[in-house]
């Protein structure tokens, strides 16, 4: 996609950079004891978790792009053939038989997400570091684990006998290596041996310069999937050094530079060329020059926003494990806590994807094992959309990039699914996807079927065009977004009930219902969310084909289609959102999944002010399905509180949310919470929870979905009492800032490219404000 890097330049220069007033800083006064309490560090590309252990450290580390697997085609290319008689059973109202015969000939062939073939995002290697002292004997004293999210550096420090020690990680933003610095401030008392090492598929060498360790994953078919390779070198300015066959040692130093470079063949054959031009480049650099660098780069996105929610703050001398306890315990004396939250999110958005790479996925960038829980994939029901829900309010814009440039690659394999299963013309990929191009429905109708996720996708497409006004960018995704427009076009049928358009099969994300005859099902016709996003997914193809002057027959032809949709929501006899077309009575009150609310967000059919009932309704519904649940969902009704324009219920579930944890168990119900490190726990880790909570927190402070910017918008009692922001984003390449004092807006800021005319809605009154520019 050329336009990748052409878009950097133009958002660049759109963003003033702020600072933010106080340190942010995730810290603790010992060791971690497990993984989730490791501090997560990225460049994007690549990723470490220390755990600070003073005489055995164990360092995982990571490379976005280390997959196992490979593509495949499992589509059933008769699987079309069945599409009548799936609509007649679902039609006379037999959806458990129609279940079945799609779990026969309507689901993916092979294992689906179960395969090999599939294929698993993985961790790279653990490094180990054992170290010796000079007094073997003493206890280490002021240990502190820090990491600072003002320069994306970690620090371990602590004292043993009379030695202070530092070490030092990142990486780097500069030369796009993985560096730790080791420090004694005594002559001699540095003593340490290196090994790296995998669990399966790798092997270790070394020569008289380095450790190399190489390996080839799984592809599901000959076994000769991913290669990859990570090396390890080690600088001293004085003391021993020696290598054998798989250690580096080091004796009587005071300082040493651990470089650790890695690469994949993801996309570039010449990977282990690459791998050691980046070595090579970081060992030339000064130190200082590097780490100058790294700071640099990494501010230039980080530094575009700051958040203030008091004047002080209370509980930040705490380790932050214990300041969550406190927290939990009493939310409304440490306000800044949601700072470092917020802020906390905004880091591990940098941290884990960069332009021309890949998007986040369910675990950002980092993983501990090789089956990482749900493969670590793209999810296309709620979890990669909500990993990019912050990017743009955030003013983290061109970090949506990667995501688009993932979703190109779905187009042709999504336009043989379309194919294969429907016969329709256009594109479609369903619930789950990996960096393989994975488009298939899932291996079991129960979730697989779910057809909403490319069109969703398409949501999160549109999302950077509002935000940015970038007609370049729009002009690129506009064939994506017509190819999901004709697909849904192409397999709309009439519902003989009610008249409507809908989709038939159709399900509501990983839900089910029960049926007049007792049984279960999932399978149903028209699900709410299939109608929501096909009414917004046309509306934007419609927009867009007017701004570009294209395919207006197309567009007259969505125009029309939408007269024929159900209505965006509709209000079962409870007064609750009908979930299904059929008023179904669902299994689990108390589903993770709130599918039907799509509309209210990410999208904004359902507003207070425009449609009132709606909004009643939707309360009504997020009160059936109760405030707990996994982390990810915890954030979604957050949101969805935020966007009811109710302050103090979202900060309910911003509390609930961070609720410590340390479970690491496979969890679908009441549980979520965060770790120690401030990661979202399901459990176990899943990254969305936390990128949930950050859009979460910038929707109570600045909403602009509606025909007007609103200024703290649901801002809740705890932080009314004094705040500010800088550098937040609006729809319009906006960039807003604010002070306020009692819930009040004191002062306020509203820039954009060129000065223009806006509404906005400022304690209560909407009003007509000149923007000032940011190009200068």
């Amino acid at each position: 996609m050329k336009w990748l890097f052409a878009v950097i330049g133009i958002l660049f220069c759109s963003h003033v950079c702020y600072s933010q007033s106080r340190p942010l800083n995730i810290w603790f006064d010992k060791p971690a004891r497990q993984w989730e309490e490791t501090l997560p560090l990225g460049n994007g590309r690549l990723g470490m978790t220390p755990d600070g252990g003073v005489q055995h450290e164990k360092i995982v580390l990571n490379d976005i792009t280390l997959w196992s697997g490979g593509v495949q085609d499992a589509n059933n290319y008769n699987a079309y053939k069945q599409l009548p008689a799936i609509r007649n059973l679902l039609a006379a109202g037999k959806n458990d038989a129609a279940q079945k015969l799609i779990d026969q000939n309507f689901v993916c062939l092979g294992p689906g997400s179960g395969g090999k073939q599939w294929g698993c995002f993985q961790l790279l290697a653990n490094l180990a570091i054992d170290y010796s002292f000079p007094d073997p004997v003493a206890a280490p004293n002021n240990y502190r684990r820090r990491l600072s999210l003002d320069s994306a550096i970690a620090y371990t420090t602590f004292t043993a006998g009379d030695v202070h020690y530092k070490r030092t990680y990142y990486t780097s933003y500069a030369n796009d290596v993985m560096i730790i610095k080791l420090e004694a401030d005594k002559k001699k008392a540095l003593r340490f041996a290196i090994s790296i090492s995998r669990p399966e598929k790798g092997a270790t060498t070394s020569d008289a310069n380095q450790l190399l360790l190489k390996g080839q994953l799984d592809n599901g078919t000959d076994g000769k999937g991913m290669q990859y390779a990570a090396a390890v070198r080690v600088q001293t300015t004085d003391g021993h050094y020696s290598i054998d066959k798989d250690h580096i040692t080091v004796s009587d130093a005071s300082e040493a530079i651990i470089y650790i470079s890695a690469a994949t063949d993801f996309r570039q054959p010449a990977y282990i060329t690459t791998l050691q031009k980046n070595m090579s480049a970081a060992m030339r650099t000064p130190y200082t020059q590097e780490v100058q660098q790294h700071v640099f780069n990494y501010r230039k996105l980080f530094s575009r926003v700051s958040l203030q929610l008091s004047r002080t703050t209370i509980n930040n001398h705490l380790p932050t494990d214990q300041r969550l306890a406190a927290y939990y315990a009493h939310p409304e004396l440490d306000p800044e806590l949601a700072t470092l939250f917020f802020q906390f999110g905004r880091y591990l958005t940098i941290s884990s994807t960069r332009v021309g790479l890949l998007p986040p996925n369910l675990q950002g960038l980092w993983a501990n094992q090789i089956q990482t829980p749900w493969n670590g994939d793209y999810h296309l029901d709620v979890n990669v959309q909500m990993n990019h829900w912050p990017v743009e309010p955030a003013n983290l814009s061109e970090l949506n990039l990667p995501l688009a440039e993932l979703v190109q690659g779905l187009v042709k394999p999504g336009q043989r699914t379309a194919k294969a299963y429907y016969n329709a013309r256009g594109w479609v990929a369903h619930v789950i996807t990996n960096i393989w191009g994975f488009t298939e429905p899932g291996e079991s109708a129960s979730w697989g079927i779910t057809k909403a996720g490319s069109g969703w996708l398409c949501n999160n497409l549109w999302e950077h065009y509002a935000f940015t006004n970038d007609r370049k960018y729009l002009e690129t995704i506009y064939p994506i977004l017509k190819g999901s427009a004709l697909f849904y076009k192409d397999i709309l049928v009439k519902d003989e009930k009610t008249g409507w358009l809908v989709t038939s099969p159709s399900s509501s994300p990983e839900n089910t219902f029960y049926l007049p005859n007792g049984n279960t099902a999932s399978i149903c016709v028209g699900a709410t969310i299939d109608n929501q996003v096909i009414r917004e997914l046309f509306t934007n193809v419609i927009t867009a084909s007017h701004l570009l002057h294209q395919d207006a027959a197309f567009a007259d032809s969505l125009q029309t289609c939408l007269s024929f949709l159900p209505p965006a929501a509709r209000i079962a006899p409870d007064g609750r959102i009908m979930e299904w077309l059929e008023n179904y009575r669902e299994t689990d009150t108390l589903h993770r999944h709130i599918s039907h609310l799509y509309a209210l967000y990410p999208g904004n059919l359902i507003t207070p002010d425009k449609t009132p009932q709606l909004a009643v309704a939707a309360k009504k519904t997020l009160d059936m399905r109760g405030d707990d649940g996994p982390s990810w969902s915890i954030a979604y009704k957050q949101l969805f509180w935020a966007r009811l324009q109710d302050g103090n219920r979202a900060f309910k579930l911003f509390r609930e949310l961070l609720k410590p944890t340390l479970r690491t168990d496979i969890n679908y119900g009441a549980g979520g919470g965060v770790y120690p490190n401030l990661l979202s726990a399901g459990p176990p880790f899943q990254i969305d929870g936390n990128f949930g909570a950050t859009a979460a927190i910038a929707e109570m402070l600045l909403q602009s979905h509606d025909d007007f910017i609103a200024l703290l918008p649901a801002i809740p009692d705890q932080w009314k009492g004094y705040g500010k922001v800088t550098g937040l984003k609006a729809r319009g390449n906006i960039i807003v800032s604010m002070e306020w004092e009692n819930g009040v807006v004191t002062q306020y800021k509203i820039q954009s490219a060129t000065a223009r005319q806006i509404k906005v809605k400022i304690n209560g009154v909407v009003k007509n404000i000149a923007t000032t520019s940011f190009v200068k």
